[in-house]
């Protein structure tokens, strides 16, 4: 076992630029993704309160599209698919959309925001009926109980799940390989092609398991202090 560790260490220093490379990419799309799912997640899951039901069903039709099809699916559809179409090629967008960079990126918020509006709603769901008829009480126009008081509270209540979801998209950036970007998995794949040997990637996923480990650990500190008036 201690030979197998040593080789691990040996390969994983041999190659430790494109492993850093493949991880620092790796994390540019995860934290870009998440930042961007999570702008658009927040009107996402507003729109689902909203009284008219056209809007709701806008919201549901959203979230209902991309959680109901698979990422790689439309991570091809919007790398491949698009450049089948002779309006989009002709286009401002072309340079944009024929690289795969801004086009995993694409994919991975657009794939984020279903799945973060869903968990903003449970957490606006959750919160208790009291508090926002205080705000009301107190005052408070709708927006302003929204900003002030629902919005701050969900957060507090929907953060393990959020963090769930920031786990599950780190795993999910391992597809990005498949439109030929080198992140994590897409460097360990070359590396196997090259040595065939799997060994690159054990690395990867030993790298997988401590960037989770940090992301759980961080958003653990952050739940501590957003639920601190929790806390006994």
């Amino acid at each position: 076992m201690s030979g197998f560790l040593a080789h691990l260490f040996d390969l994983a220093a041999d190659n430790r630029d494109v492993f850093l490379n493949g991880i620092g990419l790796t994390i540019e799309l995860l934290i870009f993704s998440t930042a961007i799912g999570f702008v658009l997640a927040v009107p996402l899951a507003l729109v689902r309160f909203s009284h008219s039901r056209a809007v709701r069903a806008m919201g549901y039709g959203y979230s209902h599209l991309f959680r109901g099809t698979p990422l790689l699916t439309q991570l091809f559809l919007i790398y491949y698919g698009l450049a089948q179409f002779e309006a989009v090629r002709q286009s401002e967008l072309w340079p944009i959309l024929r690289d795969p960079w801004p086009c995993a990126l694409i994919a991975l918020s657009l794939n984020m925001a279903a799945y973060l509006a869903e968990v903003l709603r449970g957490g606006i769901m959750g919160v208790p009926k009291g508090e926002r008829e205080a705000g009301l009480a107190a005052g408070m126009s709708p927006g302003l109980l929204y900003r002030r008081i629902i919005l701050p509270r969900a957060l507090g209540i929907a953060w393990p799940a959020l963090g769930n979801e920031v786990i599950l998209q780190l795993k999910a950036t391992a597809l990005v390989s498949t439109v030929t970007l080198l992140d994590l998995t897409g460097v360990a794949r070359r590396i196997v092609t090259r040595t065939y040997s799997i060994d690159a990637l054990f690395i990867a996923g030993l790298a997988y398991i401590a960037l989770t480990y940090a992301i759980g650990q961080t958003f653990r500190l952050v739940e501590r202090r957003l639920n601190r008036h929790l806390t006994p």
